[in-house]
């Protein structure tokens, strides 16, 4: 079983990860081909909060919601700021920022419930996306791991979330690393080199006072430290730097891009 391979439903092209759907975890990690836009032209832009036409990002996200089976009207957003801060999806914030980007959870980049058929949303455009799982129950997560978020340890907070919430065991939980900038391609300088100093063994040295920093297995090594097994934790090992024809970058596009979506819900 490869660990990450390419759909096509609905027209829509989209990453998944088959062993998150053998556990009845619909997911996607959507391409940026095939949709609406006026900030990059006929491209599936997934994101509300990039300056991009409102009514083409809501028809993209229609589309999505056909191709993966689920009702818009539950999907659930927050507004990402960088930072590790997680919150919870019940019944009462079900739906936040599904169409309308004012009415999405603020300043989090990390979604857990344990709710079935709620979708949640992240948006990225090099940054990490993770989905974690619960195998034994329906408790889920999707979080937003930049290098702030990366360092402040936001995999591990969630890990807690969805242990200290929901009641999960940590042996059962498995971690699946989404497409983003690879270590081939995001090249940091020393503020980022000097917050790190714990993970200097995820860094390269490129030109003087520049590194190459390798977000998965900082991620990775954050999961393992929590007790997650190494066996349980999957990454897509797609760059979204060096594939900027499939997934949008904001590197690779010098800011102007639109986002991917990371989808998570348990049937």
């Amino acid at each position: 079983m490869s660990d990450f391979v390419l759909k096509l439903e609905n027209g829509i092209w989209y990453g998944v990860f088959p062993r998150l759907e053998v556990l009845n975890i619909v997911h996607g990690f959507t391409c940026r081909l095939h949709g609406q836009s006026d900030l990059v032209a006929s491209e599936l832009n997934m994101a509300l909060h990039v300056g991009d036409n409102v009514q083409k990002v809501i028809a993209n996200r229609k589309k999505v919601a056909m191709a993966l089976g689920f009702d818009l009207n539950k999907v659930t957003t927050c507004a990402q700021v960088h930072g590790n801060n997680i919150a919870l999806v019940t019944k009462k914030n079900v739906g936040s920022g599904a169409t309308d980007y004012a009415q999405t959870i603020g300043s989090v980049d990390g979604l857990v419930t344990n709710l079935k058929q709620v979708p949640l949303m992240l948006f990225f455009a090099d940054c990490v996306p993770l989905i974690l799982a619960d195998q034994q129950g329906d408790t889920i997560a999707v979080i937003h791991a930049g290098w702030r978020g990366s360092l402040g340890n936001i995999a591990a907070k969630a890990v807690e979330v969805m242990i200290n919430n929901y009641g999960v065991q940590v042996e059962h939980i498995v971690a699946a690393i989404g497409p983003s900038i690879g270590p081939c391609c995001y090249e940091v300088d020393k503020s980022v080199w000097d917050a790190a100093t714990r993970y200097h063994d995820c860094f390269v040295p490129t030109t003087p006072g520049h590194w190459l920093f390798n977000l998965w297995q900082i991620n990775r090594k954050q999961l393992e430290a929590k007790g997650i097994l190494a066996g349980n934790i999957m990454c897509a090992n797609v760059c979204t730097f060096t594939n900027k024809e499939l997934y949008f970058s904001y590197r690779a596009e010098n800011g102007k891009t639109g986002r991917l979506a990371a989808i998570a819900y348990k049937k």
